[in-house]
Protein backbone atom coordinates (compact mmCIF):
# COMPACT_ATOMS: atom_id res chain seq x y z
CA UNK A 1 0.00 0.00 0.00
CA UNK A 2 1.20 3.64 -0.76
CA UNK A 3 1.95 5.82 2.46
CA UNK A 4 2.78 9.21 2.58
CA UNK A 5 4.10 11.18 5.02
CA UNK A 6 4.74 14.57 4.90
CA UNK A 7 7.13 16.53 7.35
CA UNK A 8 6.60 20.44 7.68
CA UNK A 9 9.87 21.74 9.50
CA UNK A 10 8.86 24.89 12.12
CA UNK A 11 10.93 27.30 10.88
CA UNK A 12 12.31 28.90 14.31
CA UNK A 13 13.01 25.56 15.38
CA UNK A 14 14.90 24.74 12.72
CA UNK A 15 17.48 28.00 13.64
CA UNK A 16 17.90 26.79 17.09
CA UNK A 17 19.35 23.62 16.48
CA UNK A 18 22.57 23.06 15.35
CA UNK A 19 23.23 21.11 11.98
CA UNK A 20 24.56 22.18 8.58
CA UNK A 21 21.61 23.63 6.94
CA UNK A 22 21.91 25.71 4.39
CA UNK A 23 18.89 27.86 4.83
CA UNK A 24 19.26 28.52 8.79
CA UNK A 25 23.21 28.88 8.88
CA UNK A 26 24.63 27.76 12.26
CA UNK A 27 25.57 30.24 14.67
CA UNK A 28 24.60 33.16 11.87
CA UNK A 29 23.77 36.70 12.47
CA UNK A 30 20.63 36.68 10.05
CA UNK A 31 17.77 35.36 9.31
CA UNK A 32 15.46 34.63 6.43
CA UNK A 33 12.24 33.10 6.83
CA UNK A 34 9.78 31.95 3.92
CA UNK A 35 6.46 30.69 4.50
CA UNK A 36 4.41 30.24 1.12
CA UNK A 37 0.47 30.37 1.43
CA UNK A 38 0.18 26.45 1.49
CA UNK A 39 1.24 24.98 4.21
CA UNK A 40 2.61 22.50 2.05
CA UNK A 41 4.17 24.25 -0.33
CA UNK A 42 2.31 22.39 -2.81
CA UNK A 43 -0.35 23.93 -5.58
CA UNK A 44 -2.34 22.91 -8.79
CA UNK A 45 -1.44 24.13 -11.92
CA UNK A 46 -3.00 27.56 -12.44
CA UNK A 47 -2.87 28.63 -8.71
CA UNK A 48 -1.01 31.78 -7.67
CA UNK A 49 1.73 31.06 -4.97
CA UNK A 50 2.21 33.52 -2.27
CA UNK A 51 5.09 33.86 -0.48
CA UNK A 52 5.85 35.76 3.19
CA UNK A 53 9.26 36.73 2.80
CA UNK A 54 10.54 37.58 6.74
CA UNK A 55 14.09 38.72 7.06
CA UNK A 56 15.91 39.24 10.70
CA UNK A 57 19.39 40.52 11.62
CA UNK A 58 20.54 39.70 15.29
CA UNK A 59 16.89 38.58 15.68
CA UNK A 60 15.58 42.21 15.05
CA UNK A 61 13.34 42.33 12.01
CA UNK A 62 15.39 44.98 9.55
CA UNK A 63 13.75 46.92 6.65
CA UNK A 64 15.14 47.09 2.75
CA UNK A 65 14.64 46.48 -0.36
CA UNK A 66 14.48 42.58 -1.90
CA UNK A 67 15.25 41.88 -5.05
CA UNK A 68 13.24 39.09 -6.45
CA UNK A 69 13.79 36.89 -9.49
CA UNK A 70 11.31 33.59 -10.32
CA UNK A 71 12.27 30.76 -12.60
CA UNK A 72 11.86 27.13 -13.60
CA UNK A 73 13.37 24.83 -11.25
CA UNK A 74 17.22 25.04 -11.71
CA UNK A 75 16.55 26.97 -15.12
CA UNK A 76 16.99 30.80 -16.23
CA UNK A 77 14.69 33.39 -14.18
CA UNK A 78 12.23 34.24 -16.03
CA UNK A 79 10.25 37.17 -13.68
CA UNK A 80 12.10 39.74 -12.20
CA UNK A 81 11.13 42.24 -9.38
CA UNK A 82 11.38 44.65 -6.33
CA UNK A 83 9.58 44.80 -3.14
CA UNK A 84 10.19 46.94 0.06
CA UNK A 85 10.27 45.29 3.44
CA UNK A 86 7.98 47.01 6.35
CA UNK A 87 9.07 45.91 9.89
CA UNK A 88 11.08 43.05 8.08
CA UNK A 89 8.49 41.38 5.60
CA UNK A 90 6.87 41.22 2.36
CA UNK A 91 4.67 39.06 0.40
CA UNK A 92 5.60 38.34 -2.75
CA UNK A 93 3.30 36.63 -5.95
CA UNK A 94 5.20 34.09 -7.71
CA UNK A 95 2.88 33.35 -10.45
CA UNK A 96 1.86 30.10 -11.09
CA UNK A 97 2.82 27.03 -13.23
CA UNK A 98 0.49 25.84 -16.04
CA UNK A 99 2.40 22.75 -16.15
CA UNK A 100 3.40 20.12 -13.62
CA UNK A 101 6.67 20.88 -11.76
CA UNK A 102 8.65 23.39 -9.30
CA UNK A 103 9.08 27.24 -9.60
CA UNK A 104 12.13 29.04 -7.39
CA UNK A 105 12.36 32.33 -5.80
CA UNK A 106 15.33 33.58 -5.43
CA UNK A 107 15.88 36.52 -2.84
CA UNK A 108 18.51 39.10 -2.13
CA UNK A 109 18.79 42.18 0.27
CA UNK A 110 21.27 44.64 1.12
CA UNK A 111 21.79 45.50 4.45
CA UNK A 112 24.21 47.13 6.08
CA UNK A 113 26.26 47.16 2.90
CA UNK A 114 26.39 43.20 2.86
CA UNK A 115 24.02 41.29 0.48
CA UNK A 116 22.33 38.31 1.82
CA UNK A 117 20.72 35.47 -0.63
CA UNK A 118 18.23 33.24 -0.33
CA UNK A 119 15.76 30.85 -2.34
CA UNK A 120 12.72 28.94 -1.79
CA UNK A 121 10.70 26.35 -4.38
CA UNK A 122 7.35 25.46 -4.31
CA UNK A 123 5.27 22.56 -6.72
CA UNK A 124 2.50 22.75 -8.76
CA UNK A 125 1.02 19.46 -9.50
CA UNK A 126 4.20 17.64 -9.13
CA UNK A 127 2.43 14.27 -8.50
CA UNK A 128 1.71 14.47 -12.35
CA UNK A 129 5.65 15.08 -13.09
CA UNK A 130 7.04 12.01 -15.66
CA UNK A 131 10.46 11.83 -16.96
CA UNK A 132 11.40 13.19 -20.10
CA UNK A 133 13.66 10.11 -20.54
CA UNK A 134 12.34 7.07 -22.45
CA UNK A 135 13.62 3.44 -21.59
CA UNK A 136 15.76 2.02 -24.73
CA UNK A 137 13.99 -1.24 -26.06
CA UNK A 138 17.09 -3.81 -24.91
CA UNK A 139 17.42 -1.76 -21.38
CA UNK A 140 16.71 -5.19 -19.63
CA UNK A 141 18.40 -7.18 -22.07
CA UNK A 142 21.68 -5.04 -21.79
CA UNK A 143 21.80 -4.93 -18.02
CA UNK A 144 21.25 -9.02 -17.77
CA UNK A 145 24.27 -9.00 -20.43
CA UNK A 146 26.78 -7.21 -18.09
CA UNK A 147 25.89 -8.56 -15.30
CA UNK A 148 26.30 -12.29 -16.68
CA UNK A 149 30.03 -11.08 -17.63
CA UNK A 150 30.60 -9.19 -14.83
CA UNK A 151 29.87 -12.94 -13.00
CA UNK A 152 32.41 -14.96 -14.85
CA UNK A 153 34.93 -13.59 -13.02
CA UNK A 154 34.89 -15.36 -9.96
CA UNK A 155 33.95 -13.23 -6.17
CA UNK A 156 37.83 -12.29 -4.68
CA UNK A 157 37.66 -10.91 -1.16
CA UNK A 158 40.29 -9.88 0.91
CA UNK A 159 39.57 -8.46 4.34
CA UNK A 160 41.66 -6.55 7.17
CA UNK A 161 40.64 -5.91 10.76
CA UNK A 162 40.58 -2.34 11.65
CA UNK A 163 41.45 -1.91 15.52
CA UNK A 164 41.00 1.52 15.92
CA UNK A 165 37.83 1.39 14.29
CA UNK A 166 36.42 -0.83 16.17
CA UNK A 167 34.58 -1.60 19.18
CA UNK A 168 32.97 -2.78 22.15
CA UNK A 169 29.53 -3.36 19.89
CA UNK A 170 31.35 -2.77 16.55
CA UNK A 171 33.45 -4.62 14.42
CA UNK A 172 35.31 -3.13 11.16
CA UNK A 173 36.78 -4.75 8.79
CA UNK A 174 37.99 -3.00 4.82
CA UNK A 175 37.31 -5.02 2.18
CA UNK A 176 39.09 -5.44 -1.38
CA UNK A 177 36.39 -6.83 -3.46
CA UNK A 178 37.13 -8.39 -7.22
CA UNK A 179 33.78 -7.18 -9.06
CA UNK A 180 34.93 -8.06 -12.71
CA UNK A 181 37.70 -9.10 -15.16
CA UNK A 182 38.95 -5.59 -14.47
CA UNK A 183 37.50 -3.45 -11.32
CA UNK A 184 37.69 -3.88 -7.76
CA UNK A 185 36.24 -1.24 -5.01
CA UNK A 186 36.83 -1.18 -1.34
CA UNK A 187 34.47 -0.97 1.54
CA UNK A 188 34.22 -0.88 5.39
CA UNK A 189 32.51 -4.14 6.22
CA UNK A 190 30.34 -3.12 9.96
CA UNK A 191 29.52 -6.23 11.69
CA UNK A 192 27.66 -6.43 15.71
CA UNK A 193 30.24 -7.33 17.89
CA UNK A 194 29.91 -11.11 18.17
CA UNK A 195 27.63 -12.11 15.01
CA UNK A 196 26.64 -15.14 14.95
CA UNK A 197 26.41 -17.69 12.40
CA UNK A 198 22.98 -16.94 10.09
CA UNK A 199 21.98 -14.01 12.62
CA UNK A 200 22.40 -10.96 10.49
CA UNK A 201 20.50 -8.68 7.93
CA UNK A 202 22.88 -7.41 5.35
CA UNK A 203 22.79 -3.31 4.01
CA UNK A 204 24.65 -1.97 1.49
CA UNK A 205 25.35 1.93 1.16
CA UNK A 206 26.65 2.53 -2.12
CA UNK A 207 28.42 6.27 -2.04
CA UNK A 208 27.40 10.02 -2.61
CA UNK A 209 29.11 11.33 -5.96
CA UNK A 210 32.71 12.07 -6.29
CA UNK A 211 36.14 10.57 -5.84
CA UNK A 212 36.79 10.63 -2.13
CA UNK A 213 37.49 8.42 0.64
CA UNK A 214 35.42 6.56 2.75
CA UNK A 215 34.49 9.38 5.83
CA UNK A 216 32.44 8.91 8.94
CA UNK A 217 32.43 4.75 8.39
CA UNK A 218 31.09 4.26 12.12
CA UNK A 219 28.65 7.51 12.52
CA UNK A 220 25.59 5.16 11.77
CA UNK A 221 26.43 2.64 14.37
CA UNK A 222 22.72 1.85 15.30
CA UNK A 223 22.47 -0.13 12.39
CA UNK A 224 25.29 -2.56 14.12
CA UNK A 225 23.71 -2.25 17.29
CA UNK A 226 20.36 -3.51 15.95
CA UNK A 227 22.17 -6.36 14.60
CA UNK A 228 22.66 -5.31 10.95
CA UNK A 229 25.59 -5.93 9.28
CA UNK A 230 26.57 -2.95 6.75
CA UNK A 231 28.90 -2.35 3.83
CA UNK A 232 30.02 1.21 3.42
CA UNK A 233 31.59 1.43 0.06
CA UNK A 234 33.15 3.31 -2.68
CA UNK A 235 33.61 2.81 -6.14
CA UNK A 236 36.70 3.74 -7.43
CA UNK A 237 38.91 1.23 -6.14
CA UNK A 238 40.87 3.55 -4.20
CA UNK A 239 41.99 2.13 -1.38
CA UNK A 240 40.42 4.56 1.42
CA UNK A 241 43.92 4.40 3.85
CA UNK A 242 46.39 5.59 0.99
CA UNK A 243 48.29 8.64 1.78
CA UNK A 244 46.00 11.90 0.99
CA UNK A 245 48.75 13.52 -1.03
CA UNK A 246 48.56 10.23 -3.54
CA UNK A 247 44.73 10.45 -3.29
CA UNK A 248 44.66 14.43 -4.40
CA UNK A 249 46.87 13.02 -7.62
CA UNK A 250 44.88 10.37 -8.79
CA UNK A 251 41.54 11.96 -7.96
CA UNK A 252 42.53 14.81 -10.05
CA UNK A 253 42.56 12.40 -12.95
CA UNK A 254 39.07 11.41 -13.38
CA UNK A 255 37.16 13.97 -11.54
CA UNK A 256 34.67 14.02 -14.59
CA UNK A 257 34.07 10.59 -13.98
CA UNK A 258 30.61 10.67 -15.23
CA UNK A 259 30.79 12.55 -18.65
CA UNK A 260 34.07 9.42 -19.37
CA UNK A 261 32.88 6.96 -21.89
CA UNK A 262 29.77 8.89 -22.17
CA UNK A 263 29.57 8.34 -26.07
CA UNK A 264 28.58 4.46 -25.71
CA UNK A 265 26.69 2.13 -23.32
CA UNK A 266 29.40 -0.44 -23.24
CA UNK A 267 32.21 2.27 -22.50
CA UNK A 268 30.74 4.66 -19.99
CA UNK A 269 32.82 4.54 -16.81
CA UNK A 270 29.05 3.92 -14.68
CA UNK A 271 28.84 0.27 -15.79
CA UNK A 272 30.86 -1.43 -13.92
CA UNK A 273 29.97 0.51 -10.89
CA UNK A 274 26.25 -0.25 -11.46
CA UNK A 275 27.24 -4.07 -11.76
CA UNK A 276 29.51 -3.95 -8.89
CA UNK A 277 26.03 -3.40 -6.96
CA UNK A 278 25.36 -6.95 -7.98
CA UNK A 279 28.80 -8.02 -7.08
CA UNK A 280 28.26 -6.63 -3.13
CA UNK A 281 25.25 -8.14 -3.06
CA UNK A 282 26.74 -11.98 -3.53
CA UNK A 283 29.30 -11.09 -1.34
CA UNK A 284 26.99 -10.02 1.50
CA UNK A 285 24.64 -12.88 1.19
CA UNK A 286 27.93 -15.44 1.14
CA UNK A 287 28.46 -14.16 4.50
CA UNK A 288 27.89 -17.28 7.19
CA UNK A 289 26.31 -14.50 9.23
CA UNK A 290 23.52 -13.59 7.06
CA UNK A 291 20.22 -14.54 8.15
CA UNK A 292 19.91 -16.15 4.55
CA UNK A 293 16.26 -14.21 4.12
CA UNK A 294 17.10 -9.76 4.37
CA UNK A 295 18.65 -7.88 2.10
CA UNK A 296 18.62 -4.02 2.22
CA UNK A 297 20.36 -0.72 0.12
CA UNK A 298 20.27 2.28 1.12
CA UNK A 299 22.08 5.89 0.15
CA UNK A 300 21.69 9.34 -0.59
CA UNK A 301 22.24 11.54 -4.18
CA UNK A 302 24.61 9.41 -6.06
CA UNK A 303 24.01 6.43 -3.35
CA UNK A 304 20.36 7.28 -3.98
CA UNK A 305 20.41 6.69 -7.42
CA UNK A 306 23.04 3.54 -6.95
CA UNK A 307 20.45 1.78 -4.34
CA UNK A 308 17.48 1.82 -6.72
CA UNK A 309 19.55 0.95 -9.10
CA UNK A 310 20.57 -2.24 -7.20
CA UNK A 311 16.87 -2.68 -6.24
CA UNK A 312 15.99 -3.15 -9.98
CA UNK A 313 18.80 -5.43 -11.24
CA UNK A 314 18.88 -7.53 -7.86
CA UNK A 315 16.03 -9.01 -6.23
CA UNK A 316 17.56 -10.47 -3.41
CA UNK A 317 16.84 -7.10 -2.24
CA UNK A 318 13.50 -6.64 -0.13
CA UNK A 319 13.90 -3.26 0.86
CA UNK A 320 15.00 0.22 -0.73
CA UNK A 321 16.14 4.00 0.72
CA UNK A 322 16.74 6.37 -1.18
CA UNK A 323 17.41 9.99 -0.42
CA UNK A 324 17.69 12.92 -3.50
CA UNK A 325 18.47 10.47 -5.87
CA UNK A 326 21.88 11.79 -8.72
CA UNK A 327 21.58 10.99 -11.91
CA UNK A 328 17.59 11.14 -12.85
CA UNK A 329 16.28 12.19 -16.24
CA UNK A 330 19.52 13.51 -16.80
CA UNK A 331 19.06 13.84 -20.36
CA UNK A 332 16.30 17.03 -19.94
CA UNK A 333 18.09 19.34 -20.33
CA UNK A 334 18.68 18.81 -24.31
CA UNK A 335 15.21 19.86 -24.29
CA UNK A 336 15.64 22.94 -21.81
CA UNK A 337 13.68 21.30 -18.59
CA UNK A 338 14.98 20.66 -15.45
CA UNK A 339 18.04 18.15 -15.50
CA UNK A 340 19.14 15.64 -12.74
CA UNK A 341 22.84 15.74 -11.21
CA UNK A 342 25.25 15.91 -12.45
CA UNK A 343 23.61 18.65 -14.75
CA UNK A 344 25.16 17.92 -18.23
CA UNK A 345 25.56 20.90 -20.11
CA UNK A 346 24.91 21.78 -23.72
CA UNK A 347 27.41 24.50 -24.10
CA UNK A 348 30.08 21.70 -22.78
CA UNK A 349 28.54 19.72 -26.31
CA UNK A 350 27.39 17.03 -24.16
CA UNK A 351 23.73 16.24 -25.35
CA UNK A 352 24.98 14.73 -28.49
CA UNK A 353 22.60 12.07 -29.92
CA UNK A 354 24.99 8.99 -28.63
CA UNK A 355 25.32 10.92 -25.36
CA UNK A 356 22.06 11.03 -24.73
CA UNK A 357 21.14 7.94 -25.79
CA UNK A 358 24.02 6.26 -23.27
CA UNK A 359 22.06 8.43 -20.89
CA UNK A 360 19.08 6.42 -21.27
CA UNK A 361 20.34 3.13 -20.31
CA UNK A 362 22.14 4.51 -17.18
CA UNK A 363 19.14 6.66 -16.00
CA UNK A 364 17.66 5.89 -12.43
CA UNK A 365 14.03 6.85 -14.02
CA UNK A 366 14.49 3.47 -16.33
CA UNK A 367 15.43 1.20 -13.22
CA UNK A 368 12.85 2.87 -10.87
CA UNK A 369 9.80 0.99 -13.45
CA UNK A 370 11.68 -2.46 -12.21
CA UNK A 371 11.73 -2.22 -8.50
CA UNK A 372 9.37 -4.15 -6.80
CA UNK A 373 10.63 -3.80 -2.95
CA UNK A 374 8.88 -1.65 -0.45
CA UNK A 375 11.01 1.82 -1.03
CA UNK A 376 11.53 4.37 1.38
CA UNK A 377 12.52 8.03 -0.73
CA UNK A 378 13.34 11.23 1.15
CA UNK A 379 13.79 14.40 -0.90
CA UNK A 380 13.80 18.22 -0.30
CA UNK A 381 12.37 20.68 -2.63
CA UNK A 382 15.31 23.62 -2.21
CA UNK A 383 17.78 21.03 -3.47
CA UNK A 384 19.87 22.39 -6.40
CA UNK A 385 21.85 19.20 -6.61
CA UNK A 386 19.43 16.62 -6.94
CA UNK A 387 15.93 18.97 -7.38
CA UNK A 388 12.55 18.28 -6.80
CA UNK A 389 11.54 17.81 -9.95
CA UNK A 390 13.73 14.80 -10.58
CA UNK A 391 12.76 13.29 -7.70
CA UNK A 392 9.28 13.19 -8.44
CA UNK A 393 9.87 11.91 -11.80
CA UNK A 394 11.42 8.59 -10.04
CA UNK A 395 8.71 8.43 -7.15
CA UNK A 396 6.46 8.79 -9.85
CA UNK A 397 7.68 6.00 -12.22
CA UNK A 398 7.70 3.59 -8.76
CA UNK A 399 5.08 1.07 -8.83
CA UNK A 400 6.14 -0.71 -6.14
CA UNK A 401 5.07 -0.36 -2.97
CA UNK A 402 6.39 2.78 -1.36
CA UNK A 403 6.55 5.34 1.48
CA UNK A 404 7.59 8.93 0.82
CA UNK A 405 9.00 11.90 3.48
CA UNK A 406 8.94 15.02 1.93
CA UNK A 407 10.80 18.25 3.83
CA UNK A 408 10.30 21.09 1.61
CA UNK A 409 12.50 23.54 3.90
CA UNK A 410 15.58 20.44 2.86
CA UNK A 411 18.63 21.61 0.21
CA UNK A 412 20.57 18.71 -0.47
CA UNK A 413 20.91 17.03 3.32
CA UNK A 414 18.65 15.21 5.73
CA UNK A 415 18.91 15.69 9.38
CA UNK A 416 20.54 12.57 11.50
CA UNK A 417 16.70 12.29 12.85
CA UNK A 418 15.88 11.65 9.37
CA UNK A 419 18.76 8.84 8.54
CA UNK A 420 17.50 7.15 12.21
CA UNK A 421 14.04 6.89 11.01
CA UNK A 422 15.11 5.18 7.81
CA UNK A 423 17.29 2.77 9.72
CA UNK A 424 13.71 2.00 12.00
CA UNK A 425 11.93 1.99 8.71
CA UNK A 426 14.41 -0.91 7.76
CA UNK A 427 14.37 -3.16 11.22
CA UNK A 428 10.33 -2.60 11.01
CA UNK A 429 9.83 -3.96 7.56
CA UNK A 430 12.70 -7.15 7.78
CA UNK A 431 9.69 -9.64 8.50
Amino acid sequence: MKKESLLLLVYWMACLIPCAAENYPYRSDYLWVTVPDHADWLYKTGENARIDVQFYKYGIPRDGEIEYAVGTDLLDSDMKGTVKMKNGRATINMGTSRTPGFRDLRLKTTIDGVSYTHHVKVGFSPEKIQPFTKEPKDFRAFWEKAVKEARATPLKCDREYQKDLSDDKVDVYLVRLQTDRRHHLYGYLLYPKNAQAGSCPVVLTPPGAGVKTIKEVTSRNYYQENNMIRFVTEIHGMRPTMDENDFNDIRSAFSEYLEMGLDNPDNYYMKHVYVALVRCIDYLTSLPEWDGQHVAVMGGSQGGALSIIAAALDSRIDLCVANHPALSDMAAGSAGLTSGYPHFKAERGLYTDANIRTMAYYDVVNFARYVKCPTFMTWGFNDNTCPPTTSYAVWNVLKCEKESLITPINEHWTSEATNRQQMEWIKKNFK
